[in-house]
């Protein structure tokens, strides 16, 4: 005979059917990493593409500083908009109006070809500053990431192990972007302009491609170890639980 005790809690509603279907089917690597940038298309327009035309457009009409004016209020008015209807600020969103601020003070203070070229070197310090403090205060940037682009479950949330995976994939970050801001400023500083261009190009990919590869492998390392499973949503995003356990 089960007795139930009067002051249990209620017992959680099931899910409907039709989650529990796609629940039912956990994605495969490449699945994911699809469905993920069908979600980070949209945040790259946003932070990247639009500020970029805009730059283009205004500078064809006016001049750069204008430019680069009208891309960092394009930047801060998205951000603004965000917080007054209490959405999610996106991490994208947040480097890129970094990226803008330092670009648009550097050539309003100077009118040097090694301090425009500069500008990417000093953003990608900044960048590193930004993910290497947010370990200091205890919030790992790579979190918010993660929480931009998939949902986790509560319990997944609670696991010391995917803390520990966050901390690390932000300190790989603050090395990629430190790798790629010394590259470039070796570069700039012992090559002619016309190869600098070329050069630190290819450099600055061939960094970002290693350091998203590496994150990639540690993710794919940790979810095996703790027994994660991803499943896309009908909506196409990204849902990550614990595989259930059987008996």
């Amino acid at each position: 005979m089960l007795v139930v005790p009067l002051s249990a809690p209620p017992a959680p509603a099931a899910p409907e059917q039709g989650e529990v279907e796609w629940r039912r089917r956990p994605s495969s690597l490449v699945a994911v990493l699809v469905a993920l940038t069908r979600r980070l298309l949209p945040y790259l327009v946003e932070s990247t593409v639009v500020p970029t035309v805009l730059f283009y457009v205004v500078d064809a009409a006016t001049n750069t500083r204008s430019a680069l004016l009208a891309g960092l209020a394009w930047s801060y008015v998205a951000i603004v908009r965000r917080v007054v209807v209490g959405r999610r600020v996106p991490v994208l969103l947040l480097l890129a109006a970094l990226g803008l601020t330092v670009r648009t003070a550097l050539y309003v203070g100077t009118d040097s070809a090694v301090i425009y070229f500069s500008q990417e070197i000093i953003h990608d310090f900044a960048t590193a500053a930004f993910f290497a403090i947010s370990i200091v205060v205890g919030r790992p940037l790579v979190a918010r990431f993660a929480r931009d682009f998939c949902s986790l479950d509560p319990e997944v949330q609670r696991r010391p192990a995917l803390n520990r995976l966050f901390e690390r994939v932000t300190y790989l970050w603050v090395g990629v972007n430190l790798a790629s801001a010394v590259s470039q400023l070796s570069l700039l500083l012992t090559v002619s302009t016309p190869v600098y261009v070329g050069t630190s190009t290819v450099a600055a990919w061939t960094i970002t491609a290693t350091g998203a590869a590496l994150t990639i492998w540690d993710v794919s390392r940790t979810a095996r170890a703790e027994g994660l499973r991803a499943a896309i949503d009908p909506d196409g995003g990204v849902w990550v639980e614990a595989e259930p356990v059987t008996r």
